[in-house]
């Protein structure tokens, strides 16, 4: 399917590796030309020379904290007039809720909601000038099924949802829309992370506690990067254009809802 992407420009933030990178590389795919962002310079250029040589696009990378002014500042110099962005960012650490002080409390806000809040203030009125706009956040099925200790990310990542679902209808009838992308478990490193934790609180092995997570997913595996990337890609693209303000489960089947 051609996706109508062919020469638009993207920004994806936190997309050095993981899903950032999966949405980055199903992008480009489609011809945009990208600018990607990261913290770690040499993971980075390599990962946008890794795209740069398999599909022949324009990967700026840049070295930034995607939730600090600055940050913010970089990326849109690389590129003032995006066609797309990708809000991503890591959420805070595991932790129980009685050990978050202020001051963590109010770095997950502002990791996971008023960062992209600040990157769709600064874009999403140019798009609707250009008539054309995709903004796609990578949000958490903690979401919808909130996990214990992701309290914060689970709560900062639901204010972006509910802050943004006014904003998103305000720009539907200029053909920019605004959609959250709510990944399950998924074959990353912070999902690698978490099961090393696991075994190493449990005394069970990596391996075992791997197996019966996937067990519990009705598709029977974690996801994949890849297939993330492209599904990002396809909300972005000009088929997706009816589609606004919704939350899409990436997930295999483990939120157990119709609704």
């Amino acid at each position: 399917m051609d996706l109508g992407l062919s020469g638009r420009k993207a920004i994806v933030c936190a997309s050095s590796r993981g899903l950032g990178r999966g949405c980055a590389e199903a992008l480009a795919q489609a011809g945009c030309d990208l600018v990607i962002n990261g913290l770690d310079r040499l993971r980075l250029d390599k990962t946008a020379s890794e795209i740069r040589s398999r599909y022949g696009v324009t990967v700026t990378p840049i070295v930034a904290n995607v939730s600090t002014q600055e940050g913010q500042e970089a990326l849109l110099a690389a590129c003032p007039q995006p066609d797309i962005l990708v809000n991503n960012n890591g959420g805070p650490p595991r932790r129980d809720y009685r050990e978050l002080d202020r001051e963590a409390m109010i770095d997950g806000v502002i990791q996971n909601m008023v960062s992209p809040i600040e990157m769709i203030q600064r874009v999403a009125d140019g798009m609707a000038e250009r008539g054309f706009g995709r903004i796609v956040n990578i949000t958490s099925i903690t979401v919808r099924m909130p996990l214990e200790g992701l309290d914060l990310s689970s709560g900062a990542r639901a204010g972006l949802t509910a802050f943004l679902a006014g904003v998103c209808r305000t720009y539907a009838g200029r053909n920019v829309t605004i959609n959250n992308l709510l990944p399950g478990k998924m074959d990353t490193d912070r999902l690698r992370g978490g099961i090393e934790r696991a075994a190493g609180l449990s005394g069970r092995s990596a391996d075992d506690i791997g197996r019966a997570q996937q067990a519990e997913i009705p598709a029977g595996r974690f996801g994949t990067a890849e297939e993330f990337g492209q599904i990002c890609a396809f909300y972005c693209s000009q088929h997706a254009a009816y589609v606004t303000g919704q939350n899409i489960l990436i997930d295999g089947g483990l939120y157990p809802a119709a609704f």
